[in-house]
């Protein structure tokens, strides 16, 4: 062996050496489990959620809590196994072979300096759910002391002991703690009478016991519920079966065979008497989950630990969110979902929105709810050029019909309209399709998605519709709190706040918790240069003053900016748009994805001519005693492209054939140089003002002038034909020649 390797051999025995004697060290310091005190029985608080407050010191009034929290505890002998293994095989399959631990668990743990959820063993969960001793240390030092407590749990308490607290204290959603109210609150039965599928159920939803409790129609965690855990609880049924001799799990046949039960509707609020609330349940728990992972604020304990939410959202405009949509007429199909998402620009935080008439039933219209965004897309194209310096004077072919590459078909504008050559400006006010189309296709598809996730619309929408040039025309299924948190950017002068409801949460005992993303809502992020936001403002401003969106003018005049837009078919229809101080945005779409129907009464759906509507009705709310500010002024950044098709040599072919050439050159009738050669004489020379004189060139103006009018005495320059001045080609830009209705 090399003399060079000892070094490294007696560095790597110190360090064994060194690892063992810390893990003797905290192994040691880890109490054991009879000094460890129990919180199980600890009077469990719901949490309290308000609405904002009227000034920036007030704080708003109680809006709901998370409902009382219930518990019954059973013995080891009243959980049936069809319970037991539905548990293990969703948590930890292996629970009554492993040392209490998870080595991969906590890898990821110290990896991420105890940031990483994931993982943790069912010794572990029951831990740190049940003894106050693992309560307010800093993540890393709660997740090593947790391991160390888990492992001599493991060796001084029996498994079926700390199975049966784990599931006696567990949270299991629906006000559920413990899994004897969990059954009662999900299958109205008793624990004891809980059959293979619904204990597998049970198992699956602790992890997401929030989400899982009531998961709406269509939206991630229905899809996450049904395609990956529910699979993977049934592959772990079948793995636990063959590793363990038949004793747990279920064959493969039958595990595979399981379907997902059916369980009893659930509304919280169904005593109170409002929708909104359950709504607004729904979301902020899912903010909080989302926003404080790294705090370790869990469903559960939102669920049962007495915090403290302040929210954004006014009661007077989520009463308003709702009531806009009276201006529809009463003849719309029963499944017409009512999206509207309203947020500050300035701070991100959504002050309203539109839930729906059910959670229990109903899908969360304006948070969840995706339908196609048709041209309210446009703007995020147009950001895009403006970015790249394709100012707003650019020209292109407004044609309808137009073809181009990697397209089956021809774009179509609205109406079938042939708009000519077009600018930017007209091009947004009428919302011209085949110029938006070229214009994606010029900056590049992908960067144009890419800048609408910055500005704020879901990463995830660009997977909704294959990213093409149809993109401009808005094939991407959003939601109007994509819409209205992308617009907010633009309102904000370029500047993105992530959106947000939650603007503070307390434990119990009054200590502030700061939130994952408290620098970025905080700070924001400059997405636009504020030139780039004026120009795309001033563009949509046209689109509401001249254009297809002037239903969303609004009374007192306040300047407003905005687009329509309307899908293939009227399967959806938007306006989204903002004042300098509100973004909002309105979507309007069926369940079940058909075309919208408003009866006879309206005819044709547009954009135009619902949401719009609908948005005004909103806002007039909504800005009812607030400063009439102004948008900035157009900085008209970029330069004046044309992108308009090459004209062809004659625009006007002759009607005559050409003659056929000769196949042998022509020869002169007569030599010109011959004294009797007769060929076409010059005109004689004459002065070029006398009427008859015909001359092929003018002559050179003359060094002073004969009289006054003669070519070259004109005392003052005029500009050439056909070049305009700068106010006659803002004019020409903002002209229109045929409007239609989106």
């Amino acid at each position: 062996m090399s003399k060079a390797w000892k070094p490294a051999l007696a560095f790597c025995g110190l360090m064994f050496i060194a690892g063992v004697a810390t893990f003797a060290v905290l192994y040691s310091m880890a109490p054991d489990a009879k000094d460890l005190d129990a919180n199980a029985e600890n009077e469990m608080s719901a949490t309290q959620i308000y609405w904002t407050g009227a000034g920036e010191d007030e704080e708003g009034e109680l809006a709901l809590t998370t409902g009382d929290v219930q518990r019954v505890a059973v013995e080891r002998e009243d959980i049936p196994d069809t319970v037991v293994d539905g548990v293990l095989a969703a948590e930890q399959r292996t629970f009554y072979e492993d040392p209490g631990i998870n080595v991969m668990g906590i890898g990821r743990a110290l990896l991420s300096r105890g940031e990483a959820g994931g993982g943790s063993t069912i010794t572990q969960q029951m831990a740190r759910g049940y003894y106050n001793d693992l309560k307010g240390d800093e993540p890393l030092t709660r997740k090593i002391r947790e391991i160390f407590i888990s492992i001599k749990l493991s060796q001084q308490v029996e498994h079926d002991e700390i199975l049966t607290i784990y599931l006696n204290t567990i949270y299991f959603g629906r006000g559920a703690s413990g899994i004897e109210m969990a059954a009662q609150k999900y299958f109205g039965k008793s624990v004891g009478e809980l059959d293979n599928a619904e204990g597998a159920f049970l198992g699956l939803i602790i992890q997401m016991p929030s989400n899982f409790e009531n998961p709406e129609e269509g939206s991630w965690t229905e899809t996450y519920l049904n395609d990956e855990r529910w699979p993977y609880v049934q592959n772990q049924l079948a793995l636990m079966h063959e590793e363990t001799d038949g004793e747990r799990g279920l064959p493969r046949a039958e595990a595979e065979a399981l379907e997902i039960p059916e369980r009893i509707d659930y509304n919280p609020e169904e005593t109170s008497g409002d929708p909104r609330l359950g709504y607004v349940r729904q979301a902020v728990i899912n903010e909080v989950e989302r926003r404080y992972e790294g705090s370790g604020i869990t469903g559960a304990e939102i669920a049962t630990k007495g915090l403290v939410i302040k929210t954004s959202l006014d009661p007077e405009l989520m009463v308003a969110a709702e009531e806009a949509f009276n201006v529809l007429p009463e003849s719309a199909a029963d499944d017409t979902m009512h999206g509207l998402t309203a947020v500050e620009p300035s701070t991100g935080e959504i002050v309203a929105f539109n839930g729906g008439p059910d959670v229990s039933t109903v899908i969360n219209n304006s948070l969840v709810h995706q339908t196609q965004a048709g041209s309210a897309y446009k703007p995020y194209v147009l950001a895009r050029a403006l970015s790249d310096n394709i100012g707003l004077r650019s020209q292109f072919n407004g044609d309808s019909g137009r073809e181009f590459p990697g397209l089956a078909s021809p774009v179509i504008n609205s109406g079938e309209v042939d708009y000519g050559n077009v600018d930017l400006v007209q091009s947004t006010a009428d919302s011209v399709n085949t110029s938006f189309v070229e214009l994606a296709i010029e900056v590049g598809e992908s960067r144009v998605d890419e800048l609408a996730v910055e500005m704020g619309v879901h990463p995830d929408r660009q997977t909704t519709s294959t990213v093409g040039p149809l993109i401009a025309l808005g094939t991407h299924q959003v939601n109007a709190l994509d819409m209205a948190s992308g617009y907010a950017t633009f309102a904000a002068e370029g500047r993105h706040f992530p959106a947000h409801m939650v603007t503070e949460l307390q434990t119990a005992d009054g200590n502030v918790v700061t939130p994952d993303d408290a620098e970025e809502i905080e700070a924001g992020k400059e997405v636009l240069s504020q030139a780039v936001a004026a120009d795309a403002t001033y563009a949509m401003q046209q689109a509401v003053l001249e254009g297809g969106a002037g239903n969303a003018a609004l009374a007192d005049g306040r300047p407003v900016a905005g687009k329509t837009g309307t899908s293939s078919d009227a399967v959806s229809a938007w306006f989204v748009g903002y004042t300098p101080q509100l973004s909002a945005a309105v979507g309007l779409s069926r369940a079940e994805a058909q075309p919208l129907d408003f009866g006879a009464e309206l005819g044709d759906v547009y954009g135009g001519t619902t949401s719009a509507k609908v948005w005004k009705a909103f806002m007039e709310t909504a800005m009812e005693g607030q400063e009439h500010q102004q948008f900035p002024e157009p900085q008209w950044v970029g330069d004046e492209l044309s992108y308009l098709p090459t004209p062809p040599p004659s625009e006007e072919p002759s009607e005559e054939p050409s003659e056929e050439p000769s196949e042998e050159p022509s020869e002169p009738e007569c030599d010109p140089r011959e004294p009797d050669c007769e060929t076409e004489e010059s005109p004689d020379e004459c002065d070029f003002w006398e009427e008859d004189c015909e001359q092929s060139e003018p002559p050179e103006a003359p060094d002073e002038c004969f009289f006054p009018g003669m070519p070259g005495c004109d005392e003052e320059e005029t500009e050439e034909p056909g070049q305009p001045g700068e106010n006659d080609q803002q004019n020409q830009s903002n002209n229109s020649l045929i409007r239609p209705r989106e």
